[in-house]
């Protein structure tokens, strides 16, 4: 896990914004610019101009608009933090979207918060993300948590990213879905701490992903594959 950054008014919080609307852009940007540690670089309304500019700018947050007129954030997530890996982006939508959160995490986004989101939470998403923690809006997440279970009967057809996984690196996943720490896991598990460690290591390699919450949202997926999917655009 990478350590906090810690941001300063002497060194803020370098903030790209992508928006299509002009209004939400300057309305964003006039509130972020009045903390004295963050400082909005620069900011776009569509994915060319938020691609051709972004990296330029060296952003330590890149807060995106899911939707957009020519394709959407989560892309934009994805490309951004494949050039620039300590990027952390916050993805900002209207809608209550769970096939748009699940794409966003598996982009490798930070957070992901609802456009009704009140000013001064907002503020605290950038930080939150920018000193390298996760910010998911907790009432969609948990839906998505709750719908990971490792199978007892080990008698349903698992995906195969899921039958590459030992009974235990199952248990523990959903464990990691339920939101448990691994000193958490441990307890329930009759394991020690460091042992929940490293089947950590070992799952999340198997499922190709670094984030433990990756691996849920990945899981959850997997695991209900026809469930109704709504696009992310």
């Amino acid at each position: 896990m990478a350590e906090a950054r810690a941001f300063t008014e002497q060194n803020p919080i370098r903030v790209f914004l992508l928006d299509d609307h002009e209004v939400v852009r300057r309305g964003l940007t006039d509130l972020l610019d009045a903390e004295p540690d963050i400082s909005v670089v620069g900011d776009a309304g569509s994915v060319e101009h938020a691609l051709a500019r972004g990296p330029a700018l060296r952003p330590h947050v890149a807060v995106l608009d899911v939707r957009l007129p020519d394709g959407d954030g989560i892309s934009v997530c994805r490309e951004l933090r494949g050039r620039m890996p300590e990027l952390a982006c916050l993805m900002l939508t209207s809608f209550d979207d769970e096939e748009a959160l699940l794409d966003a995490i598996m982009a490798g986004a930070a957070g992901y918060v609802l456009k009704q989101i009140k000013g001064s939470d907002l503020v605290s998403a950038v930080r939150t993300v920018a000193s390298g923690q996760s910010m998911l809006d907790p009432t969609t997440t948990a839906r998505l948590m709750r719908s990971l279970r490792a199978d007892p009967t080990g008698k349903t057809a698992l995906a195969p990213e899921l039958a590459g996984l030992s009974p235990r690196e199952r248990d523990i996943l959903a464990l990691i879905g339920d939101g448990l720490t691994n000193r958490e896991i441990g307890g329930k598990l009759y394991l020690s701490e460091k042992t929940v460690k490293n089947h950590i290591s070992r799952l999340l390699a198997k499922l190709g992903v670094q984030r433990r919450v990756q691996a849920a949202v990945l899981v959850s997926h997997l695991e209900n594959p026809d469930a109704p999917r709504r696009s992310a655009r």
